[in-house]
């Protein structure tokens, strides 16, 4: 019998070599801000730009202080004024619903599925009832719904969607990838996201006034030609002189720390699905235990893990969480009463509206969910399920 599970639930990789090397470099010279440069130097938050272009086939790219700034940013550069409603699926984390009450607008939540996606009837029914020109849809955890559908939605009903892919850098819809689909897409760099320079964002779009916009949002100091991956001087005529400086932009420092990373990314995503596969096997089939459906079109980046306990009412889940807690194993509860550390849903946001949503309140309430860092093997997965599944059976006979 395994007793307890040793390894850490928030322990990253070491940063690689290539990435400390770049960073020493920037040091040595000392030109950490983005428009500090040498003569022809092209500075590392424009390599990173192009870099990211290039990965994800986007037209234009700006790196930012965070996936939250991006997020804020992206609502503002298409127009989000004061007291809009934004559409935005339920199940997703602070910063989201954090964005569209920073710029004013008010959240217009959906339902979420089983599969922990937007319920697309429920979409149509609050597209209709708020009239929100914008769907900020969060591909929470890394579950992506089907893209096609949600497009179609969307151009039905003359909806701009910003896709938030802090949990899907990465990953893929039908080949596709994530955050190409919409009208502008926002990642994050944040440390548990997909690659790791403490905080940070990037925001992708094909449009170049949005890019542009955002550009001089971000406080670019009329600096914007020295941009990697942005618009011609022409398209930002017109709107220079009448957006705000808000000062978001990324450092040199970081965005070379994070140019080796993404070369690695596809290697990494590969391996985040082994220690999946792993999880799903060591908990299939497992009484009163439901796995998260997946979509064979959907390539997942499967840093967490989700699964439901939909047959437990809660002290019974608080229980299970505080054995597992016991032995090693940290599970994040969505169901608590109140926002814990990480983890919080749309109940818990007093800064936006809280509507009836049966649906999402009984999916919350089992569900479950955990970390998978890199500095796992299968075998500590396999560790991990046999922990998880004692105490279930343990507690349920």
């Amino acid at each position: 019998m395994v007793h307890r599970f040793e390894g850490s639930f928030t322990q990253q990789e070491p940063i690689p070599a290539a990435a400390v090397d770049a960073a020493t470099a920037v040091l040595n010279h000392g030109r950490l801000h983005r428009y500090n440069l040498a003569a022809d130097e092209v500075g590392e938050a424009s390599l990173l730009e192009r870099d990211f272009a290039a990965f994800t086939g986007a037209r234009y790219v700006l790196a930012m202080t965070s996936g939250g700034h991006a997020l804020a940013t992206a609502l503002r550069a298409h127009d989000v004024k004061p007291g809009d409603a934004v559409l935005s699926n339920a199940f997703t984390l602070a910063p989201v619903p954090g964005a569209i009450a920073g710029v004013g607008a008010r959240v217009a939540f959906v339902e979420t599925t089983e599969s922990l996606t937007i319920d697309f009837a429920h979409l149509e029914e609050m597209a209709e009832m708020s009239g929100a020109r914008v769907l900020m849809l969060s591909h929470m955890r890394g579950h992506q719904p089907d893209m096609d559908r949600v497009m179609r939605i969307a151009r039905d009903r003359g909806i701009a969607v910003i896709e938030d892919c802090a949990h899907t850098m990465g990953g893929s819809w039908r080949g596709v990838v994530s955050g190409r689909h919409g009208a502008s897409a926002c990642y994050s760099t944040q440390t548990y996201k997909h690659i790791n320079s403490g905080e940070g964002g990037l925001l992708a779009t094909d449009d170049p006034k949005v890019a542009a916009r955002a550009t001089l949002l971000s406080g670019s100091y009329m600096l914007y030609e020295r941009h990697g991956a942005g618009p011609g001087a022409d398209v930002f005529e017109a709107m220079r002189d009448f957006t705000p400086n808000l000062s978001g932009r990324m450092d040199n420092l970081r965005a070379a720390i994070l140019r080796p990373q993404l070369a690695a990314l596809p290697g990494r995503v590969s391996r985040w699905a082994d220690l999946h596969d792993a999880m799903e096997d060591g908990l299939r089939d497992v009484p009163h235990l439901s796995l998260i459906d997946r979509n064979p079109d959907l390539v997942r980046v499967g840093s967490s893990f989700q699964f439901r306990l939909p047959g437990l009412v809660a002290h019974e889940i608080e229980a299970f969480v505080d054995r597992c807690a016991g032995r090693g194993v940290e599970l994040k509860w969505f169901g608590a009463a109140r926002a814990h550390g990480f983890t919080s849903t749309y109940r818990h946001w007093a800064y936006a509206e809280t509507p009836d949503l049966p649906q999402t309140d009984r999916v919350m309430a089992g569900l479950l969910d955990m970390r998978l860092p890199l500095m796992f093997s299968k075998e500590d997965c396999e560790i991990i399920a046999r922990i998880i599944r004692a105490e279930l059976s343990g507690m349920r006979g």
